[in-house]
């Protein structure tokens, strides 16, 4: 029986609940991807151990966002 290697990072997502959090996570991020819902949004991190959602408004996703260099999708 064949048993695949686990993905990297944990399957299960870690939330992030203060700004400053997510912007010391932002450095280490490979990935970055937000959900948006009418005026709220979830932003999720890809770091090479983990990832993390945030969830917040769309206006202050805009500014952690803005002029990051890491590849961001929108969905």
């Amino acid at each position: 029986m064949f048993i695949s290697a686990p993905r990297r990072g944990s399957f299960v997502p870690k939330e992030i609940t203060t700004k400053e959090q997510f912007e010391k996570l932002l450095e280490h991020a490979d990935e970055i991807r937000v959900s948006r819902s009418g005026d709220r949004a979830k932003v999720k991190l890809r770091t090479e151990e983990a990832l993390y959602t945030f969830k917040t408004t769309s206006e202050e996703a805009d500014a952690l966002i803005k002029g990051i260099k890491v590849p961001v999708t929108e969905f």
